[in-house]
């Protein structure tokens, strides 16, 4: 017998591991159904589906190139066709009526009175600036500039060491 895949077969179940079943497909050939292929719905415990000499339909989902052969119970199963397209022309043909009926309907007036919003426009001076703001460009050479910002430095770094003695209490 040639196996490919897609080709449903029966065979006996060898022997059963929690994560599949070993399954004998007769000729010496023997497969494995992962448990993820026993059931349509989760499978905790491969057990409560599965036991050992119980004949099973199976089909052949791959074949590797070493030989092993992939199982599926599930899919050897053949599941009802559901007629999903009637229901869903049916609930368009819903939505579409209760939209029609939705448009006819007079809607019920609204008359609320905005009220106007005060715009605060701020101008520059309205700022208080924890720096001092930069100042066009002098003739000044490099060491007043460095001097100017040196004192300034200090100055923010001592009012700081202040504030951190404050809430730490006194340094020893």
């Amino acid at each position: 017998m040639q196996l490919e895949v897609g080709t449903i077969l029966e065979g006996k179940i060898t022997g059963v591991l929690k994560f599949g079943a070993f399954v004998d497909l007769g000729e010496g050939k023997s497969g494995m159904v992962h448990i993820s292929e026993v059931a349509q719905s989760y499978v905790n415990d491969i057990h409560e589906f599965c036991s050992e000499g119980q004949t099973v339909k199976v089909k052949i989902i791959g074949i590797a190139e070493d030989g092993k052969i992939s199982l599926s119970m599930k899919r050897a199963e053949e599941r009802p066709q559901r007629n999903a397209q009637p229901q869903r022309h049916d609930r368009q043909r819903a939505e579409a009526a209760a939209m029609k009926d939705k448009e006819e309907a007079p809607r019920p007036q609204r008359h609320v009175q905005k009220k106007p919003v005060k715009k605060e426009v701020f101008s520059p001076e309205d700022y208080e600036y924890a720096y001092e703001p930069r100042s066009k460009v002098t003739d000044a050479g490099f060491e007043d500039m460095l001097s100017k910002f040196k004192m300034s430095s200090e100055d923010r770094m001592s009012g700081l060491k202040t504030v951190d003695v404050k809430k730490r209490g006194r340094r020893k």
